[in-house]
């Protein structure tokens, strides 16, 4: 297995080395500021008590309060969360954000867990963590298997330990109006990540040579890859392979998204979707198509496969999904690599509209915060593009270094 927080550390160096960085910045950000673990008692509903491991990283607070989700999940592990918080810091500095970087999780898998349960799990980790929390302090998020309304459960907890009545201390509440206005989630929120991941894309693909109506495969129907699928074809390109953790369905003349949500959530699983051929996610991500998008988890393009990628450039809207091994082979292979830390922000750039919204009491419209998103990461992807560039290194070590910068600039205040 991979360990995700060692590949974090090797892109780190190798940025530091293509941008001259001081070994100071280096060292800063190999060790989090904190990395914090807890016991969570649930009492099952059938009465036993089991105690579940929690975890919070708050790597860096140098540029704001720390930012990051907080993921359910059977194989989250203190590295796995670790690399996640050093992607968050770097993350919010290319999306020039005032916020650093953290992660959470638990070590469950949420599918086994009643609503009750789920909820107390979820109460249980604000208990733990509540002196760590706060606007100014730490403000998390919703990840791999949490919820909007995981997240009301957490901020009415914290709200009844604390006092605190701003709501701004969990992003990606929701918007359906169980809370009142200016304390509730942001309009645009469920979106951003694949939005944000669109917009980036069509800022450079220009530069990177995709044409209208490219071909499109993507790796994952969660929240991410099942709103990127519907915003590619909204705007005329084919998608013509998605996928879910039990195989994908692939069909050269395109799919239509909504279709496959449908049949997926109608059966469980992609498989016998009509009209499509049956895949699995290995062979997916060797699809010959202009534009791979993968968007589930960690270390899906590695050594052993990337020589066998055919697609003309890979937009990672997934956290880590290629490891730097990967990025040599497809640097070589003048595959073009749009990084998580700039491709996917878009989820966290809402969310610090959120927490923004929260703390002046204010509510915008889904049409302002979309202009308001356009507007950075149509920035931020150009300055990172030209950093490439002058460079003459990868996306991904242009972005680190942009990021680095940010926060050493910050640093020297």
């Amino acid at each position: 297995m991979v360990n995700p927080f060692q590949n974090a550390l090797t892109q780190l160096k190798r940025a530091c080395l293509a941008g001259s960085l001081s070994g100071d910045i280096l060292a800063r950000m190999e060790t989090p500021e904190r990395e914090i673990r807890v016991a969570i008692p649930v009492k099952m509903d059938d009465g036993s008590l089991k105690i579940f491991e929690g975890y919070r990283v708050q790597h860096s607070g140098v540029r704001g309060p720390y930012k990051g989700g907080i993921r359910f999940h059977p194989q989250t592990d203190i590295d796995e969360v670790k690399a996640l918080a050093l992607w968050m810091t770097l993350k919010t500095a290319v999306a020039g954000i005032p916020m650093g970087g953290g992660k959470g999780g638990v070590t469950v898998d949420p599918k086994k867990l009643s609503k009750g349960e789920l909820e107390k799990l979820s109460r249980g980790w604000v208990r733990a963590l509540w002196r760590d929390l706060g606007p100014k302090i730490d403000v998390p998020a919703p990840d791999m298997n949490t919820t909007p309304e995981i997240m009301t459960w957490m901020s009415d907890e914290f709200e009844k330990i604390t006092g605190d009545k701003t709501k701004a201390t969990f992003t990606g509440k929701p918007v359906d109006g169980r809370l009142p206005a200016g304390r509730q989630g942001s309009e645009g929120r469920d979106k951003a990540t694949g939005l944000g991941g669109f917009m980036v894309f069509n800022a450079l693909c220009g530069k990177l040579g995709i044409p209208d109506g490219a071909s499109v495969a993507i790796q994952g129907m969660g929240n991410v890859g099942g709103h990127a699928a519907e915003i590619f074809t909204e705007h005329g390109y084919k998608v013509v392979a998605m996928s879910d953790s039990k195989g994908a369905v692939f069909n050269n003349e395109g799919l239509d998204p909504g279709k496959v949500e449908e049949y997926k959530n109608a059966h469980g699983s992609l498989a016998g979707f009509p009209g499509a051929k049956k895949i699995n996610n290995a062979e997916l991500l060797l699809l010959d198509v202009d534009v791979l998008i993968p968007a589930a988890i960690e270390n899906q393009i590695t050594e052993e496969n990337a020589g066998n990628i055919r697609a003309k450039i890979i937009l990672e809207l997934a956290n880590g999904p290629t490891t730097p091994e990967a990025d040599d082979i497809l640097f070589a292979k003048k595959i073009p690599v749009v990084p998580d830390i700039l491709a996917n922000a878009g989820g966290v750039i809402v969310s610090s509209f959120e927490w923004e919204q929260n703390l002046k009491g204010e509510h915008w419209t889904e049409k302002e915060v979309n202009e308001k998103l356009k507007k950075i990461l149509e920035r931020e992807s150009l300055v990172i593009w030209a950093r490439s560039q002058s460079l003459k290194t990868d996306l991904r070590r242009a972005a680190f270094v942009t990021a680095l910068e940010r926060i050493e600039s910050a640093i020297k205040k």
